[in-house]
């Protein structure tokens, strides 16, 4: 987990450049810092802020914006981040795939181009990226309410402090972890639950939390076991009694083969895949491959999740409250109710 930033992390620092793309694009690559509204917990740490890179592309007429979060699990920083945006060489999104790795700095990138390009013709992302779907196709969706890891008690009480929020994700820790699911499960016996251990199980808890978790009703599981160490996954009976998602484990559509029948589903986050672009296509290449997916997003502000809401149209789970977990989010930011994420505003994004 990305340290939070300290009080004396100076917000919004520019690097501005141009690039010359048959007209002159100027490039701006900036760090904006969220507060939340309390602290984010999973098993590798805790932060209190959303450190964000913005990419801002220009053509002097037309605007994109793109957002990443960079993450620290992945060896990325936000001065890293920065700096690959950037030594960035633009001419065209198939292109950026082929000179940047998967990352951060890449879907800041990519997720400003789409933008940009919509706006240059006039239209929208939707459109540009579906195939003919226009933005006012979008359908709202239901997204996840994250439960931060804690003591059992503690994540009950969380869990009731929301009631209106009819699909929840645990964040699990190893040691502990059948107890905390017990206990959602009896503070919130309405409401649909995913639990996401961030790689914290070892391999001789599998089958015990497995049966847990079935036991209080759990509909996901994502990465029990550190990515690398997905093989132990395939001394499970088969089919497995509950939905195992791949997160930590896939980046990018190259990613699925080594996922077998280990896994069932997978995450498919922007962030991961290094922008829309990859996400799509890692999309496109699951399901042609029969796994259920998720759509989800670091912890961000709705600019960054707002390319998501597009993929996140055909996906099976949603996961992109990042927006709800900020003290305050960007203007025109999503309009979340009761769970339920309008389609994102043209002012934001797309």
């Amino acid at each position: 987990m990305q340290p939070a930033a300290s009080a004396e992390r100076a917000p919004n620092r520019e690097a501005r450049f141009v690039i010359d793309q048959g007209h002159p694009l100027t490039v701006a690559a900036q760090h904006d810092v969220w507060p939340l509204k309390q602290p984010f917990v999973i098993s590798r740490g805790s932060k209190s802020v959303a450190d964000v890179v913005v990419a801002t592309i220009t053509d002097g007429r037309h605007t994109g914006r793109g957002e990443a979060v960079p993450y620290q699990r992945y060896g990325e920083t936000v001065d890293t981040a920065l700096a690959a945006i950037r030594s960035a060489r633009l001419t065209d999104r198939n292109a950026l795939q082929r000179q940047m790795p998967a990352g951060a700095a890449r879907n800041a990138l990519d997720c400003a181009l789409w933008d940009l390009e919509a706006k240059q013709r006039a239209t929208t992302v939707a459109r540009l990226a579906t195939a003919g779907l226009s933005t006012g196709d979008l359908r709202p969706l239901l997204t996840a309410f994250t439960i931060s890891l804690a003591a059992p008690s503690d994540m009950a009480a969380a869990a009731r402090a929301v009631p209106g929020l009819p699909l929840l994700k645990l964040k699990l820790g190893g040691n502990g972890d059948p107890e905390r699911m017990r206990a959602v499960r009896a503070a919130r016996p309405d409401a649909r639950l995913m639990a996401d251990a961030n790689e914290a199980w070892t391999a001789d808890m599998l089958q015990p939390f497995l049966a847990a978790a079935a036991e209080a009703g759990i509909e996901l599981i994502e990465q029990p076991l550190p990515a690398g160490a997905d093989d132990a996954l395939l001394s499970l009976p088969q089919p497995h009694k509950i939905m195992i998602c791949a997160d930590e484990s896939v980046h990018t559509a190259d990613d699925l083969s080594k996922l077998g029948s280990r896994y069932s589903a997978v995450n498919i986050k922007l962030d991961k895949a290094g922008g829309l672009t990859a996400a799509r296509d890692l999309w496109q290449a699951a399901s042609a491959q029969g796994f259920k997916t998720m759509i989800g997003s670091m912890v961000s502000s709705s600019l960054a999740v707002a390319p998501a809401f597009i993929l996140a149209q055909q996906a099976d789970w949603v996961d992109l409250d990042g927006p709800l977990l900020l003290a305050q989010d960007r203007p025109h930011g999503f309009v979340i109710k009761a769970g339920v994420m309008s389609p994102p505003s043209h002012e934001l994004w797309g």
